[in-house]
């Protein structure tokens, strides 16, 4: 693969130099080696394109969302340690070192150790002379127990990372099409300037001979003329469609890049496949499917709105939950011989047991109907989501169907007038037709040649689009 700044095929910039009036020869050179794929194509989109590279950024997004969400079950150490001496005289010194184990269900195990001493030290501060050692529980038996906001958060973060995989997804799926689109823009104005460069040459061979027969005094001068005149205007169309072909270069240079972030532009060595019209269902993945349930389920739309809705659904358990009372617990066994495990007995205990409950609970009431309201949106926002897949669908099946319809009619119509302007060619070289009529029934073949290129090009880009609404582009 070769990439350098963009030059017209032919070598060097096309200079129209006219033979005879004005003598013109160009010939576009196609060497099969040089021809730039779509699949090729495609295959430097994915890999090199920042907006693709972009997009994989929200996967990494969704994975550092779940790390930070599992951290709330890390093991914790704490310790708190005060100390106080005022005139000579220590009032406190006191440490406090725990262990923590957040679990599922709201429990948490904890092992602590305590040694506290001093003059002024509260009587209840008060622990052997080797510290208090301690190892319990704590846990909510209403609110927090069955939902709470650690459980919550980290199944949220689990979803959110699936959702970020689909987006993802549709993100690279939409920078494909684009670059497909402008793929097949290139291919077509590709062969608009094939076309206009062969009816040229048509032009430039027909007036040389209309000179020669003039000469001989077969034809009249006015031939001459009007041979001249098609010839020109010939050329003025092939440096429109140069110029068009050029642009279109450049807009797929858009979408090349290399390793590092390095934008390059194509090489006009390098030219679209002609064959894309043949093997476009297979590069694009976009043959004809029967719309069903099955495929719209597994669309990353409709996933995506799917896990939104479980998200929610974790919010309204959590908010439901929050409607409950709170009622904590937490029982520890004491010792001060930590060597010795059968010295934790239920002789020696520190319980405590908190309860607390708003007396309206309106935030939590209007929590949980927020949250209600949101579903209920997700719910119609899935309805007409999948509606209008399968309505696009529908269609974009639809207009392939009839544009290939189009481009067989056109096709058949492009032979018909080429047959039309070879038969007005003998009858012009015989002495019976006219050059007028020629350039009249060429004019016409010409206008249907073009026709039959752009059908064929919303064929392909309508295959496409029926590719980036599937999704399967990616």
């Amino acid at each position: 693969m070769v990439f350098k700044n963009i030059q017209f095929p032919n070598g060097s910039s096309v200079l129209v130099t006219l033979f005879c009036i004005l003598g013109f020869t160009v010939q576009g050179q196609v060497v099969s080696d040089s021809v730039f794929t779509l699949e090729e194509y495609l295959g430097y989109v994915k890999q090199y394109h920042p907006i693709v590279k972009q997009a994989q950024l929200m996967a990494s997004e969704g994975e550092a969302k779940l790390l930070k969400a599992r951290g709330a079950f890390d093991p914790k150490i704490e310790v708190d340690y005060n100390t106080k001496e005022f005139t000579g005289t220590e009032y406190y010194d006191k440490l406090n070192a725990a262990f923590k184990i957040p679990t599922w269900y709201g429990i948490e195990l904890k092992a602590n150790y305590e040694n506290n001493e001093g003059y002024y030290l509260n009587p209840e501060a008060t622990v052997p002379e080797d510290g208090l050692y301690s190892a319990g529980v704590s846990m909510s038996l209403a609110k927090g127990f069955l939902a709470n906001e650690r459980m919550a958060t980290l199944k949220q973060a689990k979803l959110y990372r699936d959702i970020s995989l689909n987006k993802q997804s549709l993100a690279v799926n939409e920078v494909l099409y684009k670059a497909v689109e402008t793929y097949f823009s290139w291919l077509k104005y590709y062969q608009e300037y094939q076309v206009y460069t062969s009816f040229q040459e048509n032009a430039r061979e027909r007036l040389a001979n209309v000179v020669v027969s003039f000469e001989a005094g077969d034809k009249p001068a006015v031939d001459t003329l009007e041979a001249s005149i098609n010839f020109k205007n010939r050329a003025l169309d092939v440096e429109k469609s140069r110029i068009n072909y050029v642009k279109s270069q450049l807009e797929l240079s858009n979408y090349l890049w290399l390793e590092n972030n390095i934008p390059v532009e194509l090489d006009a060595s390098l030219l679209p496949d002609e064959n894309s019209f043949f093997i476009a269902d297979q590069v694009l993945n976009s043959s004809l499917l029967e719309v069903n349930e099955e495929l719209l389920e597994n669309h990353p739309k409709i996933q995506t709105i799917n896990l939104e809705k479980e998200q929610l659904i974790l919010e309204k358990r959590l908010n439901t939950n929050n409607l409950l009372p709170k009622i904590d617990v937490q029982y520890n066994f004491l010792t001060s011989d930590y060597e010795r495990i059968n010295s934790l007995t239920t002789h020696n205990y520190k319980a405590g047991l908190n309860i607390s409950m708003p007396l309206f609970l309106r935030k939590e009431r209007g929590d949980l109907k927020l949250t209600k309201l949101k579903l209920q949106d997700v719910e119609f926002s899935l309805s007409a989501t999948k509606v209008s897949l399968q309505n696009k669908l529908n269609a974009v099946q639809q207009e392939i169907s009839s544009y290939e319809t189009q481009s067989n009619i056109a096709q058949n119509l492009v032979d018909d007038y080429t047959q039309l302007v070879a038969f007005e060619e003998e009858r012009f070289e015989l002495g019976e037709g006219s050059l007028f009529l020629i350039n009249y029934r060429e004019a016409k073949l010409i206008e249907t040649e073009l026709k039959r290129i752009d059908i064929n090009n919303k064929v392909l880009v309508t295959k496409a689009k029926f590719a980036q609404i599937l999704n399967t582009l990616e």
